[in-house]
């Protein structure tokens, strides 16, 4: 019975394991990085990365280049020169553009407080000096919420720009980034 249980233990642990977890992304030049430990993926790029699961397969024989040409324009397959796809240039994009909207958005609203609070102000020229102060300090903080909400905006359309300029470079379809 002993000798039973060495054998198999021996056995469980001599079995190569062919299925393992790879971790994918696209650095900043286009290159393809595969690594399997997470904590080996850039920090910037973990947002992006794809997972996976990698099982041994039989091989089979490579496929026939006759029989498949390459996607081109107006296919499905349609891919830039680093195979990206439009879903892949769709995903990135859409995080920046709904950053824009909602930026944009919080900058009209502070504007339109700021607008209102200034009028109200401009109004009540004969308000205590500490009712005065109250509301000078409050419109510092509108514009300052505006400074921010314009920063923000900023920023969304520098990286949509890049991302333009990427996909120009990459012979992306203009079309995937609307």
């Amino acid at each position: 019975m002993k000798k039973f249980l060495i054998f198999l233990i021996l056995l469980i642990f001599s079995i190569p394991v062919y299925a393992g977890t790879i971790y994918k992304w696209v650095d900043k030049d286009g290159g393809v990085n595969f690594t399997d430990d997470y904590d080996r993926v850039p920090p910037l790029y973990r947002n992006q990365v794809q997972k996976e699961e990698v099982v041994d397969v039989p091989k089979t024989a490579p496929p026939n280049p006759s029989v498949q040409t390459p996607p081109t324009r107006g296919e499905e397959g349609e891919v830039d020169i680093y195979g990206r796809d439009e879903t892949w240039w769709r995903d990135k994009v859409l995080p920046w553009r709904k950053k824009l909207n909602e930026a944009t958005a919080n900058y009209e609203k502070a504007r339109d407080d700021f607008m209102e609070k200034s009028e109200e102000l401009s109004e009540k020229r004969f308000g205590s000096p500490t009712q005065y102060k109250m509301n000078i300090i409050e419109l510092d903080g509108l514009k300052e919420k505006m400074r921010d909400y314009e920063a923000q905006m900023n920023e969304a359309k520098e990286q949509l720009q890049k991302l333009s300029k990427e996909a120009q470079e990459s012979k992306a379809d203009p079309s995937w980034l609307d």
